[in-house]
């Protein structure tokens, strides 16, 4: 599908409070095959998203997302018996929590990593493609950074679902925690 197109196509599916505020732009260089060009998702006419680097927070390392005091990642008594079981028993109770944060840690920042490295232009299109192939339920629960903020500012995306998602966000880059505000302020 051509750029245009498929830009009139994610447009028209625009939150009403988020027409004319989120815009998808794309450039590309004509007489210049060997450079690739760029995606951008603009809110308010500035450049949040381009799909190789974001002024949002962008993680180069696992050690940076376990350091950032921002995530807030729930434990529950399945994750810390899972280590219990793991150490035979042989770790102190108030160490068990402390390792189970950590596995759970690094297991989203492996998810986060591999989600952020695969943004690029041909990745938009291809990604944005999928968005409008599949159902907005698919697109919520997928762990893909683009997937999840075309549904966010989506239009079938109700006051209901936005307010109900709120524990869910926390576990989801930056990027879409900032889709996920942009789409609160809006209800």
């Amino acid at each position: 599908m051509a750029w245009s197109k498929l830009k009139q196509h994610l447009e028209s599916f625009l939150s009403p409070a988020l027409y004319g505020r989120v815009e998808y732009l794309s450039s590309s260089y004509r007489y210049l095959p060997d450079k690739a060009g760029l995606c951008y998702i603009a809110v308010d006419k500035k450049n949040v998203l381009n799909m190789s680097d974001t002024l949002i927070r962008w993680y180069q390392t696992e050690l940076e997302i376990k350091n950032d005091s921002d995530i807030q990642i729930p434990i529950n008594d399945d994750d810390i018996e899972a280590v219990r079981k793991d150490t035979k028993g042989s770790v102190p109770e108030d160490r068990l929590k402390v390792i189970a944060r950590s596995r759970k840690l690094s297991e989203y920042a492996k998810e986060l990593l591999s989600a952020q490295s695969s943004l690029s232009k041909s990745n938009f299109i291809v990604i944005a493609n999928k968005f409008l192939s599949i159902s907005i339920e698919e697109s919520i629960e997928s762990n893909d950074i683009l997937l999840n903020i075309l549904a966010l500012v989506d239009r079938r995306v109700g006051k209901k679902r936005i307010l109900n998602m709120t524990e869910k966000m926390k576990l989801k880059h930056p990027i879409v925690q900032y889709f996920f505000e942009l789409r609160l302020s809006t209800l």
